[in-house]
């Protein structure tokens, strides 16, 4: 029975660094939300988002719509969910000199997203130019406060220069403390970059080992030469979330409302992958969706995981705590 509790331990240590989505509401008095990690141990959890040739979102699919692969190999759905659900949010928000006339319209794009998302859903915001703030009150990882959200998207100013990959790391780091079913940034900048340690390679490392789907809005300004979109597109792409490059300043407020309103649409499908091996290795993912007639519909989820490389001594915790 010890070996065995233990073997447990071990794979739940294994699983629960990727499991892929997130979020709930602050007060620890709240009653335990259906959608925290603790209940999907070694689940692999899917933020599934279906559209028809026209892009009409399809809502009203069953488990058995569905289909996934992972490294071409057919899973077994064990969770399935096509509701709303809270979720954590981080926004991301670039504050560098090149964005200091497009704040106004930034913060008042990320007040209609929290107005739009789901009343439960806990958010918290990290502004960045070459120097990176998580701004909420001290004490506070999290908020759905207005005029919270609106004083930490106006406690800065915008100047200097940017460590956009710098600033998604640790919004990465600061989505671990969420405490549900599925987790997003949401990252709004023109894509450069000039004053990270960390590198391209280094963020995307990071962000296909996180739970988290990146969502992106490409602000640009012809008046600027160091501003890089793709990596945005890049981001977003591996991770399952969506790229957007709004014509003008003025079209991000209704960008983050659909932004918004794809997060609240989307399914959840969950899966304990055949191959539970801790080598660090890419996992691909590819979802199929049918319609009852057998029509493929079109699916954006995540391309894939890094599976964990885990330290003995970390399952050993595991264990003392699951006695």
């Amino acid at each position: 029975m010890a070996a065995t509790n233990r073997i447990h331990a071990f794979l739940a240590i294994i699983f629960l660094s990727f499991i892929i989505a997130s979020g709930t509401v602050l007060s620890g008095q709240e009653p335990p939300n259906p959608y925290t990690i603790n209940v999907r141990v070694g689940l692999a959890v899917l933020p599934v988002s279906v559209t028809d040739h026209k892009n009409h979102r399809v809502s009203g699919l069953k488990k058995e719509n569905f289909h996934v692969y992972e490294d071409g190999r057919p899973q077994t759905i064990t969770l399935f969910e096509d509701k709303d659900a809270p979720v954590t949010v981080g926004l991301v928000v670039d504050n560098s000199l090149s964005m200091e006339p497009k704040r106004p319209a930034v913060i008042a794009a990320a007040l209609a997203f929290a107005g739009s998302s789901n009343p439960q859903d806990e958010i918290f915001v990290v502004n960045f130019n070459q120097a990176i703030h998580v701004e909420l009150p001290q004490g506070v990882p999290f908020t759905r406060n207005p005029a919270e959200l609106r004083s930490a998207l106006s406690n800065i100013t915008a100047s200097g220069q940017t460590a956009l990959y710098d600033a998604i790391a640790v919004a990465l780091d600061h989505l671990k403390q969420g405490t549900g079913g599925k987790k997003y940034l949401i990252v709004v900048s023109d894509g450069g970059d000039d004053a990270s340690r960390h590198s391209l390679s280094d963020t995307l490392a990071m962000a296909k080992s996180s739970d988290a789907a990146i969502y992106s809005v490409a602000i640009v300004n012809e008046n600027f030469t160091d501003e890089n979109p793709g990596v945005l597109k890049k981001l977003s792409k591996a991770t399952g979330g969506e790229f957007f490059s709004p014509d003008s300043v003025s079209e991000v407020v209704d960008t983050l409302k659909i932004i918004a309103r794809d997060i609240r649409q989307q399914y959840t499908l969950g899966y304990v992958p055949d191959n539970q091996a801790a080598d660090g290795k890419f996992r691909s993912i590819r979802v199929i969706a049918l319609a009852p007639d057998g029509r493929k519909y079109l699916v954006r989820t995540r391309a894939g995981y890094l599976a964990p490389t885990v330290a003995p001594e970390r399952a050993s915790v595991q264990e003392r705590h699951s006695q």
